[in-house]
């Protein structure tokens, strides 16, 4: 990037801070790389195909017309997807948002500090979170439904009652309704004891904006997922906007009934991964600062390298060495916090892995039993999870080929070598075989 480009993007940067909120600026301006200046073209690149049409189709007038007035010349522009940049990037301002809602605007209550303003982003998390907020700018125009997915505690929660703020603030007059898929079914059962069908299908359908959580637990129950298919389909006709979140994407969630599984896809499904060693320690420094409490960075890193599953567990802990602290009435230091996280860490650190324990949870993720697995059943759908679990087993464990073999039904080393070396070639070439590994992996390791 020649000094000329770059002097001309700061420029246009500085104007756009103007003509943008901070959290767009944040999530879509800022991630911007200037890339190259050819004649009266200027190349600017995305971090994603997912941002570049967010920019594309959003911002492009405003940007050309930030570097139009930062250079005094008129410029056609190009996006590209770059590079990806590695790390994570907290956005998170220091305030704490305050909303006054109109009553009437919402049927539930939002969690106030569940905003996008506390929402720390990072490589796990950031397409769920641009994809939320693309949501909350524009209802029903940009993805519907939204579908959020991802395992416990790992801030789907967070994001929907985001998108909820956000919309709120901008149009106190939309109405929004956030409720659990339990709470929906609980109220449909209700509904129907009482006689009260009518009443139940109005309060989903006379609004604007649905949000609806851990969609998982209405598999299997027909009638809930009867319901809930015609009050999708009276807000998607009705151009309302809907956001589902669940703990695996559609296609995954065992007895859920074809017609919502296609409904799910419809739109765009966002995942959210545990988050990485970096975006753990922006994590924890934002919980220390909203509890105005200093600690050193070492005290950070010990919890962030021994707490790795889920955001709920990492907050917890550092909750926990502020309370040990407070009690011991000392200061908070790495020793402290290794006292006040003795028993947690022995606990995480104490779970052995062996062949039986990955066969479970690979049984379980793919709603098999542990005994297809040692059966001489070759359809694929044993056939592959049989092949990741001896690939996990090879992985995680210090078993031999044949000892491998030995515990899926006496079978060959070489039926271990083979099924090793094409789920590794799967992972190299396969985006969804392979987080579908890691989530395994992550599930056996605790």
């Amino acid at each position: 990037m020649d000094n000329q480009l770059s002097s001309i993007w700061q420029r246009a940067l500085e104007l756009l801070k103007d003509e943008v909120t901070e959290i767009s600026y944040n999530t879509w301006i800022k991630t911007i790389t200037p890339v190259k200046m050819s004649g009266n073209t200027i190349e600017l690149g995305a971090p994603a195909d997912f941002n570049r049409g967010i920019l594309e189709s959003r911002y492009s007038t405003l940007i050309q017309e930030a570097i139009k007035k930062a250079s005094n010349k008129a410029y056609d522009i190009h996006f590209v997807v770059a590079s990806s940049q590695n790390g994570s990037h907290d956005t998170v301002d220091s305030r704490r948002n305050t909303y006054a809602y109109d009553s009437n605007s919402v049927v539930s209550v939002l969690n106030p500090k569940y905003t996008f303003d506390t929402f720390v982003i990072g490589s796990s998390n950031q397409l769920a979170h641009a994809a939320a907020l693309a949501v909350a700018e524009a209802p029903a125009q940009a993805y519907n439904p939204l579908f959020i997915y991802g395992g416990v505690g790992l801030g789907k929660t967070h994001l929907m009652h985001a998108i909820g703020h956000y919309v709120l603030e901008h149009n106190k007059n939309i109405k929004v309704l956030y409720v659990s898929s339990e709470k929906f079914t609980n109220e449909l059962i209700n509904a129907i004891k009482d006689d009260k069908n009518e009443a139940f299908r109005a309060k989903y359908r006379n609004i604007d904006i649905l949000l609806i959580d851990d969609i998982q637990f209405i598999a299997g129950k027909e009638r809930t997922q009867e319901e809930f298919f015609h009050t999708f389909n009276a807000l998607y006709e009705s151009n309302k906007q809907i956001i589902i979140s669940s703990d695996k994407p559609p296609r995954d969630i065992a007895t859920l009934e074809d017609r919502l599984r296609s409904r799910f896809e419809w739109g765009l499904q966002a995942d959210i991964q545990p988050p990485d060693f970096e975006t753990r320690i922006a994590i924890l420094k934002k919980k220390a600062q909203l509890e105005n409490i200093e600690i050193n960075d070492d005290v950070y890193a010990f919890i962030a390298d021994n707490i790795a599953s889920n955001i709920r567990e990492l907050e917890g802990a550092l909750i926990r060495v502020i309370a040990y602290s407070s009690l011991v009435k000392t200061e908070i230091t790495l020793d402290l916090a290794k006292e006040a996280l003795k028993d947690i860490i022995a606990t995480n650190k104490a779970k052995i892995i062996n062949a039986n324990l990955i066969i479970d949870v690979v049984a379980r993720h793919f709603n098999l039993k542990p005994e297809d697995f040692k059966s001489k059943k070759r359809n694929r759908e044993v056939a592959f999870p049989r092949q990741i679990a001896m690939y996990l087993c090879r992985e995680l464990t210090d078993m031999s080929l044949p000892q491998i073999g030995a515990e899926f039904g006496g079978r060959d080393h070489t039926t271990v070598m083979h099924a090793f070396a094409k789920i590794t070639e799967s992972i190299n070439n396969n985006y969804e075989v392979r987080r579908t590994v890691e989530e395994l992996k992550r599930n056996i390791s605790g």
